[in-house]
């Protein structure tokens, strides 16, 4: 494979879609939609896994059956934006089993991160007894999410 990973033949793209749509399809049951043999399939999966295209399989949880019903979005600025008080920040951030995604960003903010959170209640909890915990806050937004109009575990093949 090249080495910018964009260029796939065609019968990877189609694992890759498939397994999108059901990464718990046997082997043989991929084989077959895809078109190719069971051991050539496998081949094909393995490279794509070593290749770094496929980066884990996982069970996607109803967050909603957890009793976790709200997400909320916080923009968050740091008081010093040094290397090591980055890192640490965003160690600490990813402990926290309620941040679903943390992403550090250009702007205003110098972190977004995604929550799963049970209500107002819920999310005043995770402010006092972990997020703002964490040194080095200075200043914190946050936006209740009302509807998810779009949500996927990964880019689209």
């Amino acid at each position: 494979m090249s080495e910018n990973k964009t260029e796939l033949c065609p019968q990877d793209r189609k694992i890759l879609q498939e397994l999108q749509r059901n990464a718990r399809l046997s082997n043989s049951e991929l084989a077959e939609r895809v078109g190719l043999s069971a051991s050539a399939c496998w081949n094909h999966t393995r490279q794509l896994e070593e290749d770094g295209y496929i980066q884990g399989y996982v069970a996607l949880i109803n967050q909603q059956k957890l009793g976790l019903r709200d997400t909320v979005l916080i923009e968050i600025t740091l008081n010093a934006h040094e290397e090591n008080t980055l890192a640490r920040f965003g160690e600490e951030l990813a402990a926290l089993p309620e941040v679903l995604e943390a992403h550090l960003v250009s702007g205003e903010y110098d972190y977004l991160i995604k929550v799963a959170v049970d209500g107002t209640a819920g999310y005043e909890r995770f402010l006092r007894e972990k997020l703002y915990r964490i040194s080095g806050i200075r200043h914190s937004r946050s936006l209740f999410a009302l509807r998810c109009m779009k949500s996927v575990p990964s880019v689209q093949v």
